[in-house]
């Protein structure tokens, strides 16, 4: 009798083994996905400054130019004071509105995302199996949990 207990034993701490080895290469495999995320999401944001930054002296060069144009057409019905206002007021309003939409856009940007997105499914998945109602979820009991996510991540 004792050694069928021993066998037990032996059975239940092999098991308990696995899964701490399974839960450390989940906990590994995770931090890896952070890591690559956050480089892909910083690589992409500074190729984009830099592009923003590489063309803004052509823009502001060429801007002058056109507001110096329309403020001399717009001169002879307003005069030279009232065409600069204008065109002045102008590039106000429209710069507010564009500098409003970048900040918007900036703070929708969701970084990590997928990264969040896997972690979620990990901790619902060992909860789910955790709860105690007999349904092993890692063998595909809610394969719901385990899908591809759609962008292939």
């Amino acid at each position: 009798m004792q050694m069928g207990s021993e066998q037990t034993d032996r059975g239940i701490s092999a098991l308990v083994g696995r899964m701490a080895d399974g839960f450390s290469r989940l906990v590994t495999q995770h931090l890896q996905l952070a890591r690559l995320e956050l480089a892909e999401d910083i690589k992409a944001t500074g190729l984009d400054v830099a592009m923003i930054a590489a063309f803004v002296p052509f823009i502001l060069v060429g801007y002058a130019f056109v507001c110096g144009a329309l403020a001399a057409l717009l001169s002879t019905w307003l005069g030279w004071a009232g065409a600069l206002g204008a065109v002045g007021l102008v590039n106000l309003v429209g710069g507010a509105g564009g500098a409003l939409w970048a900040v918007k856009r900036l703070q929708a940007r969701r970084v990590m995302d997928d990264s969040s997105q896997e972690l979620s499914r990990s901790m619902a998945a060992l909860t789910h199996s955790a709860s105690g109602n007999g349904v092993n979820t890692l063998r595909g009991a809610n394969s719901e949990l385990f899908k591809e996510p759609p962008n292939g991540r």
